[in-house]
């Protein structure tokens, strides 16, 4: 029996790549130090899978950026637009292409599945040619091997590559996936290159993810499933067919009768697929059982896991491999520093070390007995024991709260034309009014405060004023700027869940609990174990001295309740539409507060909204109903004069659009300048009925586009958002970037919409 990994968090236990991409971005590093941190990092996680007992150490898990990024290059399918050549793509070129460079913006970026990791979509054309550029993944072979350890190497799928890949030049009217599917039999002559190549390296096991078959595809996909595995089939080397996030039940009489050698199942999220390999996935193959959740940070319950087990093991015996049931990237790296964390809490928890741990204990539970593991399946036994009668979870008060909901509480007081009608009399905003999402840079001197003040080390009332100027700062830019409405930057928060996590009852928080969103931007998701509650207003006093400061309006900043529920590490004893209901309880006292302390225009942002869709359609309804509903009722406390805002990013929207408009927002902001309002058509077919604010500028990469360039992507806008209620804002908040930049976009939106209102004149 072997355990095994699908992936790694590459991003270090202490996040040393975020820090190392930033120096070597700045140029702080001499070109040599990136790759060699790389290295560094790489050969720890192997070490770190040694030392749990795994029996592979996983390759081509790690990037300087994104997986998807690299396996397009690798297969030469480089942007034409950007002028690189296939095969001489150095470190400036590559972070030209995750981050733009002054000719040319990033490339499209949007989340992975149904998780907050974001990818760089690769851009094909239909007579797209592919070539092999292997040399780094071979490296990292060799990396392994000189280490003396079992390479797996980890290649993202044909299939998978080429549906989350974009094509661009398909004649108008043609099926975009169509298009995409008949590039296979240009790209499957390079996988079996590249099969070659890891072969000729000696590599017994190739891992080869294909997500994507728990999609709805369309029946020719799934057609070419079979047709893809056979011509990839070498001689000698396996492939361990891996699958995840969602069941793939009905693809199993297919896959049963594919060359491949095995077969990773999630039976975390999609449990019962274990009864359905039973009957159908042959005894004389692998079987990989993914186990351990590999989303989510909660300790596995091991005496149920092994009740799971048994009747696999009984089948496939040496041929039952264990895993966690996806990659580890999702999971921060090493529970063993937090040291500060709630001690209760700490032991219902395990990180990504953790759990190879666990695989080590399910494994030695099966082929040795569970007498030879009792110590560690007892302590599995007390944390779930623990976890289930805590009253730290459970609050009878705000379960009671949830319960006597009324359809009323979901509703505004009247339609959005009537609101419309007075929101005008009382903002009285000129046309294409400008705004930003809501967050300004947090430079080093924030930082700095925050995390002196958080230590103890900085008194309240100096750490107050030193937030209060870093406001003051944020409200004389935007002033200077010209800008209609303003945000007062969000210097005191440290993330937009985090910071209102901590203020809500239910949660915990951890000093090292990171994962990758993208690049060098990494989460700290909150641990949300319990019942949820506001014990005190959380923004109000910030607000409230901002708008105190200008006689422009202010917007009040919230995260809303799905964001809160999605980037959290969420518990799973509860189903997930109650705990919704709870954060949007909270978050409604907020907005009331907010309104009564004279706050015209209150944000709720959503940008995980699309990101919580259910993979398969068939589960979609039910998800977006209670998702919209919970939203309401977080917003429809307030009068008709106060307008709601809410914000999403890095989404397809079209197919969700009644419920994005069943949310009932007064303004919706989007990002669509990546794809340069591509995304913006949806919401003119369908006739969104409130007002829009498409992002006319990219806030991930530091290029600064000028007013001509976000003019033109306006001018676009009004093809399809009616003139009064266009709004023009960045794609994102711009807590990430420098001041002087910043300032720069800043100034070229604001000349754009005025020049927008002198071609409406």
């Amino acid at each position: 029996m072997k355990t095994h990994t699908l992936g790694f968090p590459r991003i270090g236990a202490q996040r040393e790549l975020k820090f190392a991409l930033e120096r070597h971005w700045r140029g702080e590093s001499q070109p040599e130090v990136l790759p060699q941190m790389a290295q560094e990092l790489r050969t720890r996680h192997w070490l770190l899978q040694r030392h749990a007992g795994l029996d592979f150490a996983t390759t081509g898990d790690f990037s300087l950026y994104d997986t998807m990024l690299d396996h397009a290059l690798m297969f030469g399918a480089v942007p034409q637009r950007f002028g690189f050549t296939p095969g001489r793509i150095g470190l400036a070129e590559y972070f030209a292409l995750a981050r733009g460079n002054a000719a040319q913006g990033a490339m499209e970026m949007t989340k992975w599945f149904d998780t907050n990791y974001h990818f760089l979509v690769p851009e094909l054309s239909p007579d797209q040619d592919f070539s092999l550029h292997a040399q780094g993944l071979l490296d990292a072979v060799r990396e392994v091997e000189n280490r003396s350890f079992t390479p797996k190497a980890v290649l993202i799928g044909p299939l998978t590559f080429l549906w989350l890949s974009k094509i661009h030049g398909v004649p108008e009217g043609s099926d975009e996936a169509e298009a995409k599917l008949a590039l296979l039999p240009r790209l499957l002559p390079i996988y079996q290159q590249l099969l070659a190549a890891l072969e000729a390296r000696a590599v017994a096991w190739v891992q080869i993810d294909e997500p994507v078959l728990a999609l709805d595809l369309p029946p020719a996909w799934v057609d070419a499933l079979p047709h893809v595995y056979r011509t990839l089939a070498p001689a000698h080397l396996r492939i361990l067919l891996a699958t995840y996030f969602e069941s793939i039940e009905a693809h199993l009489p297919t896959l049963a009768t594919l060359p491949i050698h095995g077969l990773h199942l999630d039976l975390v999220r999609a449990p019962h697929q274990a009864a359905a390999a039973l009957r159908l996935w042959p005894r004389d193959k692998v079987l990989s059982a993914g186990v351990i959740d590999g989303r989510n940070i909660w300790r596995a319950d091991l005496r149920a896991v092994l009740v799971q087990l048994k009747p696999l093991h009984a089948r496939w015996g040496q041929r039952l491999w264990l895993a966690p049931s996806c990659s580890l990237l999702h999971c921060p790296v090493d529970l063993a520093p937090e040291t500060r964390l709630d001690p209760q809490v700490r032991r219902w928890l395990a990180f990504s070390v953790q759990k190879l741990a666990e695989l080590g204990t399910l494994k030695r539970a099966l082929q040795d007995g569970e007498a030879a593991e009792e110590t560690a399946l007892a302590e599995s036994d007390a944390a779930q024991r623990s976890r289930r009668s805590s009253p730290q979870v459970q609050q009878p008060a705000v379960r009671a709260r949830v319960s006597a909901l009324q359809a009323a509480d979901a509703e505004r007081q009247h339609a959005y034309a009537e609101r419309r009608v007075q929101q005008r009399a009382r903002l009285k905003l000129p046309a294409f009014p400008t705004t930003t999402i809501g967050s300004f840079p947090q430079t080093n001197e924030i930082r700095v405060a925050r995390a002196r003040f958080k230590r103890g080390e900085l008194r309240e009332a100096l750490y107050r004023e030193q937030m209060q100027e870093a406001i003051g700062q944020a409200v004389r830019e935007q002033e200077a700027l010209g800008l209609d409405v303003l945000v007062h930057g969000e210097a005191e928060r440290n993330d937009m869940v985090e910071y209102f996590g901590e203020q809500l009852s239910g949660y915990a928080f951890t000093d090292n609990g990171w994962v990758q969103s993208y690049g060098s931007r990494c989460v700290k998701p909150p641990v949300l174990f319990g019942d949820v509650a506001r014990p005190v207003p959380m923004t109000v006093e910030w607000t409230r001295y901002a708008q105190g400061l200008t006689k422009r309006w202010m917007k009040g900043m919230l995260t809303g309740p799905v964001t809160m529920l999605q980037w959290s590490f969420v518990r799973d004893d509860l189903p997930r539409e109650q705990v919704a209901l709870q954060l949007a309880l909270a978050l409604r006292d907020e907005v009331n507060d907010l309104e009564a302390a004279g706050i015209a225009v209150i944000q709720i942002d959503e940008p995980a909204f699309r990101e919580g869709l259910p993979l398969r359609r068939a589960d979609w309804a039910t998800y977006l109903e209670w998702a919209a509903r919970a939203f309401r009722i977080s917003a429809s406390g307030v009068r008709d004069d106060t307008q709601i805002h809410t914000h999403m990013c890095y989404s397809e929207f079209n197919d969700i659009l009644p419920s994005i408009a069943a949310m009932d927002a007064d303004v919706i902001t989007i990002e669509t300048s990546r794809s340069q309002m591509e995304l913006l058509r949806g919401f003119g077919d369908f006739a969104y009925p409130n007002e829009i604010g498409p992002g006319v500028y990219d806030i991930h990469s530091p290029r600064v586009p000028d007013a001509n360039e976000m003019l033109a992507l306006l001018r676009k806008a009004r093809e399809v958002i009616p003139d009064d209620r266009l709004w023009v804002n960045p794609d994102c908040g711009l807590k990430t970037r420098g001041w002087e930049e910043t300032r720069g976009a800043l100034r070229h939106m604001v000349e754009a919409a005025r020049a927008l209102r002198t071609e409406l004149t």
